[in-house]
């Protein structure tokens, strides 16, 4: 067979490695670290903050907070104040959802 038809080398399509991945990490940490930033110079104009995006953004509440502030609109449902159970917290994040879909925020 030619070279011009032989198929691809294997590793041009393997999935990433454990190096691809730690190479790959301190780029993530600088995202992570520009956003919680961003967020908290947002949030601290109604006293709220972000510490880790995964955790703190997973009940809603400052998720919702951060929409209020960035479009100077109340999100015109209500919403899970205290969201002590799974439950109500994936119906907070539904609502922020919700309020950027019928904004037209993509």
């Amino acid at each position: 067979m030619s070279a011009a038809g032989r198929a691809r080398e294997p590793e041009a399509e393997m999935p990433a490695t454990e190096k691809d991945l730690a190479d790959d990490a301190p780029w993530k940490r600088i995202q992570q670290n520009t956003f919680t930033r961003w967020c908290n110079e947002h949030l601290k104009c109604v006293q709220k903050r972000v510490g880790n995006l995964q955790t703190d953004l997973g009940d809603g509440l400052r998720l919702i907070a951060l929409l209020e502030v960035l479009s100077q609109k109340k999100l015109g449902r209500r919403y899970n104040a205290r969201p002590t159970f799974r439950q109500m917290q994936l119906e907070n994040v539904s609502v922020a959802l919700e309020f950027l879909e019928r904004e037209n925020i993509k």
